[in-house]
């Protein structure tokens, strides 16, 4: 590296970083899937939909305007493949792994990137993080794949079946949705009970957050090697992982209820399963629709109720410093319990007994505003290049803002203006929770708070 680029390159921080090494692989990966050979005989592939494939793949998303099983050649889905552990991982976990690879040594900036980007506190035992998190993503789509292969071999046949298992556990732990089973997704497989299972067990994993698996990695271990009872080793967790954890559990549980109610008795959904096939339909739809993106039911036969319980979910997505997208479950949380600490008319933000800083809700407040205004601007934007039901652009664009990769059949059928807007909103929807959060707490520890300026009231309501 020449010493200007070196220059360059020292100037940028964790979040510019992040910004355009998604941009980088996104553009790289569209060169990729633009050359013909990526395509599968017969077919063609626009640079428009060769990038929208890759900006998918790397946001981690799901929607797609080719049928990935049919419309790529091996190579091509190979790079998807790639592109997905890429977007998975993270662009630092993945820098970091090259480096590593090619023994090269792990500079002050580059510990500091991984401490930023996975919000830890000191900066020793970087390069040991990084190799946890790739061991545990390596080992549990290993698992994974295993698994997908006793259900898939049998239907699909020995090559076939594994090149599937390895290609959905993958897709699946990285919360991306994209499979090469065909345009029905896991539709054939609704009412199987392993796939349901094996799916929905990945798509937690991952979307929990690799920080909340070494901590619950931690409490195992006061359980199993120090006789710790599971009450003890939950106080010894942090309160990130206990807010991810029971925010997690809470809204797979809530949303399983709500389509099973408001589904329970629609012939085109659930309808006419038997109760059993009724609550694991339910609650697939609850874990994929956070970010998930693979589908066992058409989302445009859904109620209007059901819609919009999709739509609420995909927004939140999953947890951070995971393989998930969305405005995060920790987030919302914040927002809820400031709303509830207003209320009661308490001052400070509390939480498992523990004070919530001033950062972190102002953080959340940005995030939220900020994809809010991304979800409305996509809406009118799409809305005034298509003459597209506005319930199916709603779902589109909050599908793409919250990377979860579910549609209601449009995606296919979007313009060229329309699948430019939606590539934005994948990448701002992947990108910004991770670089806002990663800015706001970079400027609030450098701006200095000793000067104040003289308060005044406005009125509010």
């Amino acid at each position: 590296m020449s010493n200007f680029k070196r220059k360059w390159f020292d100037k940028l921080n964790t979040s510019q970083i992040i910004t355009l090494g998604f941009a980088g692989v996104i553009f790289v990966g569209g060169i990729l899937l633009w050359l013909p050979w990526a395509a599968a005989p017969g077919e063609q592939t626009s640079f428009l939909d060769a990038l929208f494939t890759a900006a998918t793949s790397v946001c981690v998303t799901g929607l797609v305007t080719v049928t990935t099983a049919t419309h790529w050649s091996l190579f091509g889905k190979i790079v998807i493949l790639l592109l997905i552990q890429l977007g998975g991982l993270g662009i630092i976990t993945a820098v970091t792994l090259i480096l590593l690879i090619m023994r090269r040594r792990i500079s002050l900036k580059n510990r500091r990137m991984i401490q930023e980007s996975y919000n830890l506190e000191h900066v020793g035992g970087m390069v040991s993080i990084i190799r946890k998190v790739i061991h545990v993503t390596l080992a549990v789509e290993g698992l994974g794949a295993a698994a997908y292969s006793v259900c898939f071999v049998p239907d699909l046949g020995w090559k076939r079946g594994i090149g599937n298992a390895i290609f959905t556990a993958v897709s699946s732990f990285c919360n991306a949705g994209i499979d090469i089973l065909g345009e029905n997704s896991l539709a054939p497989y609704v009412n199987h009970v392993g796939i349901n299972c094996i799916t929905m067990l990945l798509i937690i994993s991952g979307g929990l957050g690799f920080t909340v698996w070494g901590d619950l990695g931690k409490g195992m271990k006061k359980i199993v090697r120090e006789k710790h009872s599971i009450h003890y080793a939950w106080k010894g967790l942090t309160l990130h992982s206990k807010v991810a954890i029971v925010s997690t559990v809470s809204l797979v549980m809530v949303g399983t209820i709500c389509f099973l109610l408001f589904e329970y008795s629609n012939p085109e959904t659930i309808g006419n399963f038997s109760f059993g096939h009724k609550v694991l339909a339910s609650a697939f739809q609850s874990v994929t629709t956070r970010t998930a993106g693979f589908l066992t039911i058409d989302q445009s036969a859904f109620t209007d109720t059901s819609t919009v319980v999709t739509v609420l979910l995909m927004l939140i997505g999953g947890s951070p410093m995971g393989t998930a997208g969305g405005m995060k479950t920790t987030t919302v949380v914040i927002l809820i319990m400031t709303v509830g600490a207003f209320r009661r008319g308490k001052s400070d933000v509390e939480i498992f007994h523990r004070k919530i800083s001033g950062s972190n809700i102002q953080a959340a407040i940005v995030v939220v505003c900020m994809g809010l205004a991304v979800l409305v601007v996509g809406i009118l934007g799409i809305s005034c290049s298509m003459d597209v039901p506005l319930d199916d652009v709603v779902f589109e664009v909050a599908s793409a803002l919250g990377t979860a990769g579910l549609t209601r059949g449009i995606t296919p059928s979007l313009n060229g203006m329309s699948k430019v807007i939606i590539i934005i909103c994948m990448y701002l929807g992947r990108i910004g929770p991770i670089t806002l959060a990663a800015a706001i707490t970079i400027r609030a520890k450098k701006v200095n708070n000793r000067i104040h300026l003289a308060e005044e009231r406005i009125l509010i309501g």
